[in-house]
C-alpha cells in the first residue's frame, strides 16, 4: 500500500517533468533544465529507496518467488547493458567482454542483481570512467562487475554485505545501505554466490557465481 501511494506521485512529477522538457522556446531553457535533471534524479532515488525496502520485506517474509527456466544470459547481459547505457553518470560507458552459456535461473532475480551491482559501479565512481563486464565460466558461470571508483577501505570490507552498512568513504553518496544485503540474499536464491575484491581508491571488483546446471 506504501509503495503504491508513494510511486503514484513520483510517477506523476517524473511525466511533468519530461513534458517540461519540451518546451523549449525560451532563454532560460539551460536553467530549467538544470532543474528538470534535479527532479529527475530525485525522484529516481526515492524509488530506489522504495525499490530497497520493499525487496527486502519480501526476502525476509519468504513471499520472493524462485522460478528457475533455461535462458540465454547473453541477451540479458546486452539488454542491461543498453538499459544502464541511459542511466549512469556522463561519459561513463559499460563495456561487456565474453559469453555465457544458457543457464537454468530465474531471469527477474538474476536482472535485479546485475542492475544494482551496475548501479552501483557507476554511483561510487567518477563521471567518464567506465565500467566493465566480464564473463568467464568453467564449473560455473562468474560475471565480474569492475569499476574505477572509490573502492573499499579494507578495514570495513567484511561489513560489506551487512544490512544498513555504508563504508565511511560512501557517507556523501546516495544509498539505503540495503543494495548489498540484498544482492546477497538473491544470490543465495539463485543457488550461487556474490564476493569482491576491492581497493581503497582504485576501484572494486564484484563476482557473481552461478551454476551452470
Amino acid at each position: 500500500m506504501a509503495s503504491h501511494e508513494f510511486r503514484t506521485p513520483l510517477t506523476t512529477v517524473l511525466s511533468s517533468a519530461n513534458l517540461i522538457g519540451k518546451y523549449t522556446e525560451t532563454d532560460q531553457q539551460e536553467a530549467r533544465e538544470k532543474h528538470i535533471n534535479r527532479i529527475k534524479k530525485s525522484v529516481q532515488n526515492l524509488t530506489n529507496i522504495l525499490n530497497d525496502f520493499l525487496s527486502l520485506e519480501k526476502l525476509e517474509s519468504g513471499a520472493q518467488k524462485v522460478n528457475f527456466n533455461k535462458m540465454d544470459v547473453n541477451e540479458l547481459l546486452q539488454e542491461i547493458v543498453e538499459e544502464m547505457s541511459q542511466s549512469v553518470k556522463n561519459g561513463q560507458e559499460i563495456f561487456l567482454s565474453g559469453t555465457a552459456p544458457a543457464i537454468q535461473t530465474d531471469e527477474h532475480i538474476l536482472k535485479n542483481i546485475l542492475l544494482n551491482l551496475i548501479s552501483n559501479a557507476s554511483k561510487y565512481s567518477s563521471e567518464g570512467d567506465k565500467i566493465e563486464i566480464n564473463i568467464e565460466h568453467d564449473k560455473h558461470l562468474k560475471i565480474h562487475i569492475v569499476d574505477h571508483g572509490i573502492g573499499i577501505p579494507k578495514s570495513e570490507q567484511k561489513k560489506m554485505f551487512d544490512r544498513f552498512f555504508r563504508a565511511a568513504n560512501a557517507t556523501n553518496i546516495q544509498g539505503t545501505g540495503l543494495g548489498l544485503n540484498i544482492v546477497k540474499k538473491y544470490a543465495d536464491l539463485l543457488k550461487g554466490g556474490i564476493s569482491f575484491t576491492s581497493t581503497e581508491g582504485q576501484g572494486s571488483t564484484f563476482t557473481l557465481s552461478l551454476p551452470l546446471s
